[in-house]
């Protein structure tokens, strides 16, 4: 009897060392901002707005000071995060509300490859990145989408805030959808006889251009005509609480395998809706209130892993999609209103530029038990974090898998600054970074008159650019005249590099 009994301490301890070996891997959370700028947050020198639970995971985590987002644009930029591609291989682009699914079933992702490696994997937000195959029909099961590209939960915001359909999307189906009140999109027409904010702008809570002045939802009109599901329609102002809590519940699903959580915030895109409780939460007016909005998420899901007692076996990875915006489409004062505020921080451009601003953002590792306070000057890309992850993770990243990524995880760690030595940036042009240079290639096309609205420096011109980073970050003076053979050299290795990933 003796001996049975050490024979079951000794079963007992070996499943215990197996099971510990089976939750070696830690969890991974992506905290994905829309349109936050180098600047929007307290710990980058916000003004008009506090920021005290992201300036936390920065004082007791990895702030990186040269981290790019893989586009100055939100669809590009989520493609690159999820494939390790970048997006110009793909032709992505802004994407209507109705596209199909951009990136396809066969292609391996971030998700597929953390699912080899006991993952179980969810995305909760804004998605925009396409559903379905062409012809979505929103009243019956919508695939592909996520759970076809490697991720087994999903509960999206279908395209974007200001694009229709404004319902959410729980794995294959709209969110308590009545049948008897199907849904009708176009992008083209109107359909049904709700009210249009060029119709009716009396309805209108805020002002919108004529590009989001098409159905109007929840007292703000929108891009694109939308008829029927009344009862599925959301509320913005129930955006934080109602993605936080399914992102919560994720967590909960399983307690025996780790899990990758791809957090995409609405906020703070617009339209600008934060809840009540955080109206006059800045001095900026909605935009503000939204950035406070943000910490306040962010706070709730670290409050989350503290009191399941797992903060210590959390990566969390704190991001933007691409850099700041003001007017985007409605009149919310972003610009009357934004003070002394730099939302570029010292940076030049914003959204939609290939200025430093466009794709240099706000990004902050926080793993309490493993990552040391400290500040991080490495170049780095979004991109990175698909062979950066496969490595913390153990997988090994195949031949034609994710081509543009490069395996950082000493950076991610705070443990190494030898970041890359040239990065890709993409707007509506190319630019090549190498250590402090920079030069943005030229091009013939003309530049949309809706950019050149938007009143940001885009950057886009015939001749080229060279500019010297560290002794002007603004980029302000233009050095290729001067340096004729470094614009050769770059505009070489441009080209290659191009050449080299479209044969991948």
């Amino acid at each position: 009897m003796k001996y049975y009994f050490l024979l079951l301490c000794l079963l007992g301890l070996f499943r215990f060392e197996a099971g510990a070996q089976e939750k070696k891997h830690p969890n991974i959370i992506i905290l994905y901002v829309d349109d936050l700028g180098y600047g929007d947050v307290g710990c980058y020198g916000a003004k008009g707005v506090k920021t005290p639970n992201i300036d936390k995971m920065a004082d007791n985590g990895l702030m990186m000071t040269d981290a790019h987002c893989a586009a100055a644009m939100c669809t590009p930029s989520r493609f690159s995060l999820l494939t390790g591609k970048y997006a110009f291989r793909n032709k992505a682009e802004i994407l209507p509300g109705d596209a199909p699914l951009l990136i396809r079933p066969e292609t391996p992702t971030l998700p597929s490859m953390l699912k080899k490696a006991g993952y179980r994997t969810g995305v909760v937000g804004k998605w925009h990145l396409g559903l379905g195959n062409g012809t979505v029909d929103w009243n019956e099961d919508i695939t592909p989408g996520p759970l076809e590209i490697g991720f087994d939960y999903s509960f999206l915001i279908p395209a974007t805030g200001d694009r229709v359909p404004t319902v959410f999307v729980e794995n294959h189906r709209v969110v308590g959808l009545d049948p008897n009140d199907p849904i009708t999109v176009s992008y083209k027409k109107k359909v049904g006889d709700d009210p249009t904010g060029i119709e009716n702008p009396e309805m209108l809570r805020v002002k919108a251009d004529p590009q989001h002045s098409n159905t109007i939802v929840n007292g703000v009109s929108r891009i694109g005509y939308m008829a029927g599901g009344k009862q599925a329609r959301w509320v913005d102002e129930e955006f934080p609480d109602k993605l936080t809590e399914k992102a919560i519940a994720f967590m909960d699903t399983d307690k025996e395998k780790p899990f990758f959580l791809y957090y995409s915030f609405h906020d703070i895109h617009v339209p600008r809706l934060p809840h009540a409780r955080f109206t006059g939460a800045s001095k900026m007016g909605p935009r503000g209130d939204a950035i406070a909005q943000v910490d306040w998420v962010v706070g709730e899901i670290v409050k989350a892993l503290e009191v399941r007692g797992i903060a210590e076996e959390t990566m969390i990875i704190f991001s933007s999609d691409n850099g700041p915006v003001l007017d985007d489409g409605y009149e919310d004062q972003a610009e009357e209103l934004i003070g002394k505020h730099k939302p570029g921080g010292p940076f030049k451009g914003g959204k939609y530029s290939i200025y430093e601003a466009g794709t240099r953002v706000p990004t902050i590792v926080y793993w309490p038990s493993t990552i040391k306070s400290g500040k991080s000057n490495a170049l780095f890309t979004q991109t990175d974090l698909y062979a950066s992850l496969a490595e913390l993770t153990g997988q090994t990243v195949e031949d034609g898998e994710a081509p543009d990524s490069e395996n950082h995880l000493q950076v991610l760690l705070g443990v190494s600054e030898e970041g890359r030595t040239e990065l890709i940036e993409e707007a509506f042009v190319l630019a090549l970074r190498q250590g402090d240079w920079k030069y943005i290639a030229p091009v013939e096309n003309d530049t949309p008159d809706w950019l050149k609205n938007k009143k940001v420096a885009h950057g886009i011109g015939n001749e080229p650019q060279l500019y010297n980073l560290r002794k002007d970050p603004k980029e302000q003076k233009n050095l290729a005249e001067g340096y004729p053979e470094k614009v050769a050299e770059m505009q070489q290795r441009l080209a290659e590099l191009v050449k080299q990933q479209q044969s991948n």
